[in-house]
């Protein structure tokens, strides 16, 4: 991700038609949100691909609007963002876990998801993740997203056909 590294890789180039990502957030702290789709958006944006955003009510239930929109939709890639501060109670395993768990299962399925889900201990922590300056978590998972489509394309079967095949000329 974008801030962890020396050796981050440069954003992908695309040919012929722009990848559509969707942007899926749980907006539970709004700063760090803000600060969190201001990163990808311009990160997805810098890259030339178009996106659009969802709003769901907590990081548990990022997967679920990207596994909805992966069966439903035409989008090449996905974002997730969010941010979990661990509190009191166990409940924040419980969201850390399963969301990442998820989003990884949704990925071995085909799915091109960056997830930028911020996982942290104190809002400090959070707020430095969420900073475009800093560690950037958002458009690291932006990247990660766009470099996965970019995969997705290259990697992309073509088509045998049936049939004879007319001699090149």
């Amino acid at each position: 991700m974008a801030g962890h590294s020396d050796n981050v890789l440069p954003l992908p180039e695309f040919e012929g038609e722009a990848p559509k990502i969707l942007i899926v957030i749980a907006p539970y702290y709004g700063d760090i949100s803000r600060a969190q789709l201001a990163s990808a958006r311009g990160v997805i944006e810098a890259a030339g691909a178009s996106h659009e955003t969802v709003e769901v009510p907590g990081s548990l239930e990022i997967p679920t609007a990207i596994g909805i929109a992966h069966r439903q939709s035409d989008f090449d890639g996905y974002v997730a963002l969010g941010c979990v501060i661990r509190g009191r109670t166990s409940h924040y395993d419980v969201v850390v876990n399963e969301s990442a768990r998820a989003i990884a299962t949704l990925g071995l399925g085909g799915a091109c998801i960056g997830n930028g889900i911020i996982t942290v201990e104190t809002r400090e922590q959070a707020e430095e993740r969420a900073d475009a300056e800093r560690l950037d978590t958002a458009g690291g998972a932006a990247q990660a997203a766009l470099h996965l489509v970019s995969l997705q394309r290259t990697l992309k079967r073509q088509p045998k056909g049936i049939g004879f095949k007319p001699a090149a000329t």
